[in-house]
């Protein structure tokens, strides 16, 4: 078995895809469920093709370059000629934050909006701007971006997943645009302090903000990205590796 991707949770839990002899399986994260999974060898997760999980033996992971999407999109600033028919619908603008007092502009086809704050875990987001297509939308992103950045990396989110947002920063920036709708999600981690980072797959599992999967093992709570776990082939046992501890689980 190879986890061959993941899905993060907006309406339904969050899912792992597993590859079983070609057959890719959705392995749950709903809170309370267990994971008993050791990793062994990562390699790359090859691609899925119709449902059929089609392997690659190289050792670049999560993907090798011939596996790895390019997504024209990724860094574009409004210099395009709109490429992908997804470029010419309606896009919004938005602005989210990541407690306790990390902000992002970014853009999404506005249909996607709630579905991509999700993707992301915002925990507050306010829709600023709604244009006409992807390229204006690109432009405004690129000159918002230049004081308020248009990238907030995982390990910065998995810092603050104890913590609320810094409401006076947030409702600071927000007087500088017009709010056209706000966004306050909330994800049940029910953390008390911050969890250790590890890659793992074993654990009564907590819940899931965007990419990250947070697991409780023996007292202490461990922060996952799932992208780490991309190309890790897995065995149905829980792990023995030793594994480090938060102070708060020895109280």
């Amino acid at each position: 078995m190879q986890v061959v991707g993941y899905r993060p949770r907006v309406e339904e839990p969050a899912t792992l895809l597993v590859s079983h002899d070609s057959d890719v399986q959705y392995e749950r994260l709903a809170a309370g469920s267990e994971l008993t999974y050791t990793l062994e060898r990562r390699h790359c997760a090859g691609t899925i093709d119709d449902g059929t999980h089609l392997a690659c033996d190289s050792t670049a992971a999560p993907y090798c370059p011939q596996h790895t999407d390019r997504w024209p999109c990724a860094r574009c600033q409004g210099d395009c000629t709109l490429p992908l028919d997804t470029c010419r619908e309606e896009h919004a603008i938005y602005l989210a934050a990541f407690a306790p007092a990390a902000f992002k502009v970014g853009v999404t086809r506005s249909w996607r909006l709630d579905t991509r704050l999700r993707e992301q875990g915002a925990d507050r987001a306010a829709h600023v701007r709604t244009v006409e297509n992807g390229r204006i939308a690109r432009q405004i992103e690129a000159d918002i971006a230049t004081t308020v950045g248009d990238r907030v990396r995982v390990d910065r989110k998995l810092r603050g997943l104890h913590r609320s947002v810094d409401e006076a920063a947030w409702n600071a920036l927000l007087a500088e645009f017009e709010v056209l709708e706000r966004f306050d999600f909330e994800y049940g981690l029910k953390l008390n302090d911050r969890p250790v980072a590890e890659t793992l797959l074993s654990g009564s599992v907590r819940g899931t903000k965007g990419r990250i999967l947070v697991v409780e093992r023996k007292g202490t709570a461990y922060a996952v990205d799932m992208r780490d776990l991309v190309g890790y082939e897995i065995i149905p046992s829980e792990t023995d590796r030793d594994l480090q501890a938060s102070l708060g689980s020895f109280d």
